[in-house]
């Protein structure tokens, strides 16, 4: 694990995106992150219907998730938006 990248211990859920919203940290730059509902049920194998189940699955796979986040930034693989985007 690369500690140039931190994870702080914030989410939430994004309605608009249908996606859960978690920041990184690389050299004192914010790095807004987003993990797709589809991605969530595919990785609990479970149907996620609200906001809590999303937050929930979220933080059953936080340390996975933070992984490929961790590689697509080393990677620089940004969406149009500068944001990081794991589906």
């Amino acid at each position: 694990m690369n500690q140039a990248i931190l994870f702080p211990d914030i989410q939430s859920w994004d309605e608009n995106r249908q996606a859960v919203q978690f920041a990184a940290q690389q050299s004192g730059a914010l790095i807004q992150c987003f993990v797709e509902k589809a991605k969530l049920e595919q990785l609990t194998m479970s149907t996620i219907v609200n906001q809590e189940q999303a937050l929930s699955a979220f933080a059953q796979c936080r340390f996975d998730l933070e992984e490929i986040a961790e590689e697509f930034i080393e990677e620089e693989a940004f969406d149009d938006e500068g944001h990081i985007v794991i589906r």
